[in-house]
């Protein structure tokens, strides 16, 4: 339409302004659709095609997990690589570069971006290639590939492969979240509507178990059930518990994935302020965390821990989704 206006101005003197006005109009229009393409990024990936990376990426880790050798080696922060870690990383990164070639990646095993770089960010892929490396290490199964799509700092997609197990657990924003059991049909899930019975609260295997005893002393009578890596968020989504504090560090690579999944469960993933945990930050360090399938739980955590630790504001602060 717009060019055919031009057509009919075209050579009159009086139509100039008036197409001068069209192309300004153009320009708007475009820029509109570029804002609303970024926005909606997550609408046009399909997940099956995440979930297929995130499960081929996770038979990288079973091929090193069969070997009676891991490759184990130390950071300098003392934490442990394997060469699953890196065979891992290796399939995502390829993938998600063939997939979606305009997104960056950040990944615990590429973590050296710049702040300065990283803050104009729109979109990005955030990636854990191996969630649970301790887990690894140990042969327990409870270990994860995690992969998130961020946009505008928080998770709108994510997926949770847990190789072991043969499970994964997906969820994209406005869509719920599913767990896909090999060979079964996909299962929409949910966090727990019933806390009236015994509180089940979800712990870690490998991390602050001091911070966690003072945490449940003041939390009163509950059933704690240990596991490893990013599952904890996952029994929380599927109601499989009420509760996951998380009173250690933790970087965000280690959670977005399971937060979007625990989201779109109906559940809230904050700090010990009632905030949703945010991304790409100048500091990539987690704050100390709660996850919880309903807001008076939340408020009962940060209650909680406040009479175990003595440390915090009196001021109770609501469990808050923000959009």
């Amino acid at each position: 339409m717009i060019f055919f206006v031009f057509h009919l101005l075209n050579g009159k003197q009086e139509g100039i302004f008036l197409r001068a006005l069209c192309v300004s109009a153009m320009k708007v229009f475009f820029i509109f659709c570029l804002c609303i393409s970024e926005e909606l990024l997550w609408m046009r990936i399909d997940i099956l095609k995440i979930i297929e990376i995130a499960e081929l990426a996770g038979k990288a880790v079973m091929d090193v997990y069969s070997r009676e050798d891991p490759g184990t080696t130390y950071k300098e922060d003392c934490s442990p690589l394997t060469l699953a870690d890196t065979a891992s990383q290796k399939v995502i990164l390829a993938a998600l570069r063939k997939l979606t070639p305009e997104l960056p990646v950040l990944s615990e095993e590429s973590k050296t971006v710049p702040y300065e770089e990283r803050k104009a960010w729109r979109a990005y892929w955030l990636v854990d290639p191996l969630d649970g490396t301790k887990e690894f290490i140990k042969r327990n199964g409870e270990f994860t590939v995690n992969i998130a799509l961020i946009e505008g700092g928080v998770p709108v997609m994510g997926v949770v492969n847990a190789p072991v197990l043969g499970r994964t657990y997906y969820a994209a924003r406005g869509e719920g979240a599913f767990r896909k059991e090999a060979g079964k049909e996909p299962e929409r899930i949910g966090v727990s509507s019933d806390s009236a019975g015994v509180l089940k609260v979800a712990g870690s295997r490998s991390h602050g178990v001091g911070a966690l005893e003072k945490f449940l002393e003041g939390l009163g009578p509950h059933e704690l059930v240990s596991m490893g890596s990013s599952l904890k968020f996952c029994l929380v989504a599927e109601g499989s518990a009420h509760l996951y504090p998380r009173l250690g560090p933790t970087m965000e690579w280690d959670t977005a994935a399971a937060q979007c999944v625990v989201e779109e469960a109906g559940g809230f993933v904050t700090d010990l302020q009632g905030n949703r945990l945010r991304y790409n930050k100048e500091d990539l360090h987690n704050p100390n965390f709660i996850v919880v399938c309903c807001e008076g739980i939340g408020l009962a955590s940060q209650q909680a821990y406040k009479s175990g630790t003595e440390i915090h504001s009196p001021q109770r602060r609501r469990v808050r989704r923000e959009v």
